[in-house]
């Protein structure tokens, strides 16, 4: 290309663009330090501190706190002023705040842990095997339960159950559900505290997540109503559920048409089926924003590299869109599939 055809201010704001990408790369790492150490907690209060005050509120070296603030005020995530720092309240409910429902930090934490197989994943590009999720470091397992939490925690009793037809009248009665893709059991569990009469099967194939489900439900008190087993979306036990969800977990199978087959065979005949999904459309255009861009990105990384690890190795992926699993329940044998819900992260379907 000639130097000619260069257009100087488009290759200005490029490179600029470049140097935010960098910077965004290494304070996702740094992000997930302070909230390792406690950083934007001890700062939760709004008030502004000099980097010895933070460092002597967190048991930590000034020296290395002063860079991390500058780090964060360069980033906007802390704002300085006259040689102190301080977190806006709105980036406490983002960064500091554990029962907040804006809570990112555990997407942060997953983000972390994802790029850890970066160099596994360069050779699966060429040999076109996948990448499994016990294969990745434990930050994402982790990072994920926490990221998705917050809007099981917002959304799901308060708003997805009760747009579904009748499943709540059947879980205050007392249900029989299988929580699919459970991973370390927030969502069976959550389930398992608002509605009591009811009896909750947590299943994946991850024999670490399983383990920490179990313990969760302990602490939780409701190892007496839950119960989780190590299985695979296609081949779990049981039969007569009222409910079948897959919190965030259909995207990820290596054959999602024989687990929604498997569904749909261990239904009960008015039993219900409920996705839970990145929220996505149906199109490449649709995605390109900030959302598809976060989506694509752990797509790549996580979930088609996990789908194509699994016999089907159908890889979905992330942004599959509505339209594309909907297609996959009706091949199952699902007479119906409507969106019932829906938030600017999620989707909630509803197959019968």
């Amino acid at each position: 290309m000639a130097v000619t055809d260069i257009n100087e201010a488009k290759l200005e704001a490029f490179l600029g663009l470049a140097a935010t990408e960098i910077g965004a790369a290494l304070n996702v790492a740094l992000v997930t330090l302070g909230d390792e150490l406690g950083f934007y907690r001890a700062m939760a209060d709004g008030e502004p501190v000099t980097p010895a005050e933070l460092a002597a509120r967190t048991g930590t070296l000034e020296r290395y706190v002063r860079e991390w603030l500058n780090t964060q005020a360069a980033s906007g995530f802390v704002e300085y002023a006259d040689g102190e720092y301080s977190l806006p309240p709105e980036h406490a409910l983002v960064l500091a705040d554990e029962t907040s429902p804006f809570l990112m930090t555990g997407s942060f934490q997953a983000a972390n842990g994802v790029v850890g197989i970066r160099e596994a994943l360069a050779e699966r590009f060429v040999d076109g095997q996948g990448v499994g999720w016990h294969e990745h470091h434990h930050a994402l397992w982790h990072g994920t339960e926490r990221g998705f939490a917050v809007a099981y925690r917002t959304h799901l009793i308060s708003e997805w159950l009760p747009a579904l037809d009748g499943v709540v009248d059947k879980l205050e009665r007392g249900a029989l559900v299988a929580d699919v893709g459970c991973g370390h059991g927030a969502s069976t569990i959550l389930l398992a505290q608002a509605f009591p009469a009811s009896r909750f099967v947590g299943i994946d194939y991850h024999v670490e997540s399983i383990a920490v489900a179990r313990r969760r439900a302990e602490q939780a008190g409701v190892a007496d109503r839950v119960t989780f087993e190590v299985a695979g979306a296609a081949d779990y036990t049981g039969a007569s559920f009222d409910v079948i969800a897959f919190f965030d977990a259909f995207h990820d199978l290596g054959d999602p048409l024989a687990a929604a087959r498997h569904a749909r065979a261990a239904l009960a005949p008015d039993g219900t089926c409920v996705l839970v999904e990145p929220f996505a459309g149906d199109t490449v255009e649709e995605n390109l924003n900030p959302i598809g861009r976060l989506y694509y990105g752990f797509s790549t990384m996580c979930c088609t590299p996990g789908s194509l690890s699994q016999p089907g190795r159908a890889g979905l992926g992330t942004q599959a869109g509505e339209a594309a699993i909907a297609t996959v329940l009706r091949d199952a044998g699902f007479e119906t599939v409507r969106r019932a819900a829906e938030t600017p992260l999620n989707l909630v379907l509803e197959a019968r």
